[in-house]
Formats: C-alpha cells, sequence, structure tokens
C-alpha cells in the first residue's frame, strides 16, 4: 500500500493526555466520513502504525486527528510532541465500519461515543449527506471529567456557528455530554441512563425503535459491547456496507 508525507498544520492540546492535530490532505486522497486511516512517524526504518479515525468531514482541505496519550505507548508516546512542520506517516487507504452506508434508511440517527471514540462523529456530523438521510442526528460524549469534553464541545459549537454548517445542523444535531467522574449537569454512563431512561428523559425524547432508529457506536471495548447488548435487545440488528442494517460498530480499534 502506497503512503504519504504530509506536514503537520496545527497541534491544540486540550489535557494533560488529549490532543488534536491538523495535517495537509493529499489531493488525491479520498475518504468516507466516519472511516478511519493508519498513520505514523517517519522516525525509524519500521514506523509504529495505528488506526485513527478522521476527524475531518470529507469535504476539508485538511485532515485532523484526535488522540489520547498513552504512557510508554509505542506511538503515541512520540506522537504527543509533534509541531507545525513536522511530518506524519498517511496511509493512501482509509476504512472502517462507521459509515453512513452501512445503515438503513432511517428518521432518527444516535451516535454514542465515548472518550476518543469522538472522533469519527467529528466527521459524519459536519457531513451533508448525514443531514439529507436523517431527520434527527443526536451525539453523545461520555468522558470521565469536563476538560475531556473540550473538543467535542469546540466541534458542536462550530456546527451551529459556521454560516455554511448551521445552514442544516440547525434543529437537526441534538448534543449530549455526561460526566462519570465530575459533576456535570448530566452524570453517568450513557447505557445506564439509556436503561433508567434519563437519557430519554432529559432530552425530551422517545426510546430507541428498531423500526426508524439507526446508532453508530464508538468508544471502549466494554462500552461498545453493553451497547451493543442492549441494542440486540430491542430489536437492532449489526449492519455492514454489503448488508446495511440498524446498528454499526467500529471494531478495528478502541478509542
Amino acid at each position: 500500500m502506497s503512503k504519504f508525507l504530509q506536514k503537520v498544520l496545527s497541534v491544540t492540546h486540550w489535557t494533560d493526555n488529549l490532543f488534536s492535530f491538523q495535517i495537509e490532505r493529499p489531493k488525491d486522497f479520498k475518504f468516507k466520513s466516519g472511516e478511519f486511516v493508519m498513520i505514523g512517524l517517519p522516525d525509524s526504518e519500521k514506523p509504529v502504525l495505528r488506526a485513527y479515525s478522521i476527524c475531518s468531514p470529507n469535504w476539508d482541505e485538511k485532515l485532523e486527528f484526535y488522540s489520547i496519550i498513552v504512557e510508554n505507548g509505542p506511538l503515541t508516546s512520540k506522537l504527543k510532541n509533534i509541531k507545525i512542520n513536522d511530518e506524519i506517516i498517511l496511509m493512501s487507504k482509509s476504512t472502517g465500519t462507521l459509515i453512513l452506508d452501512a445503515l438503513k434508511p432511517g428518521k432518527r440517527l444516535f451516535l454514542f461515543s465515548t472518550g476518543t471514540g469522538f472522533a469519527p462523529f467529528s466527521s459524519i456530523i459536519r457531513d451533508p449527506e448525514t443531514y439529507d438521510k436523517f431527520e434527527q442526528i443526536i451525539v453523545t460524549h461520555t468522558c470521565r471529567y469536563k476538560n475531556e469534553l473540550k473538543y467535542s464541545e469546540k466541534i458542536i459549537n462550530e456546527c451551529f456557528d459556521d454560516e455554511i454548517l448551521k445552514s442544516f445542523t440547525n434543529n437537526k444535531l441534538i448534543y449530549y455530554k455526561t460526566t462519570t467522574q465530575d459533576i456535570s449537569e448530566f452524570n453517568g454512563r450513557i447505557t445506564n441512563k439509556i436503561q433508567d431512561e434519563s437519557f430519554y428523559n432529559d432530552l425530551k425524547l422517545t426510546d430507541l425503535n428498531s423500526l426508524y432508529d439507526c446508532v453508530m457506536i464508538c468508544g471502549s471495548l466494554n462500552f461498545n459491547n453493553e451497547l451493543k447488548k442492549l441494542l440486540v435487545d430491542k430489536g437492532f440488528e449489526e449492519g455492514a456496507t454489503n448488508k446495511p442494517n440498524t446498528f454499526v460498530l467500529e471494531k478495528a480499534f478502541v478509542g
């Protein structure tokens, strides 16, 4: 597989262990919103490559990534030190299961995320196609602490403030953030809040229904499995691009 060497355009550290960065987008690099790509650093003969969701919508001229810093991690322990004009290895092919093509038509699209699992949804909620296919998009983000929500808050603000984006997000996009350690407006794990129905009550929504709802999941392995079981019990079925259905989750990595 071919690869590109792309310059870093910006770096933002959101917390001590969360950061985002933008790189140049090659002119012939195509991707679908929600996909991931392998990236790495050109610092050895055999560079360490890891799967990273592309946070940018597919129309953007830049590629943005959102990363956690893993202590002693073979890639992130070095990636955290990147600066503007450094080079990043970008593999030429993107892929992934969190794409609209893997879902049946529906009225509401629920995007459930924890931690850096918000990254692919950052792409999806800024893609006009999402709003063409669904009447309402509900994106949730659960973290331990309030400062870990800063990145998703920034993206959501952009959705509502940008002149072009707000033309399709207004009255369609709902953002719901919860914390599990800090006290905040909404506390608790999203799976618990679905089960005790406080999630629906908080947003004044009707319960998840497989007849007209679709769901995407991206988070920790336990979170993915727990939410998958909850959905299957409600009659949802897992989809793929060759057989679209009512929910998908990212299996390639844990965000």
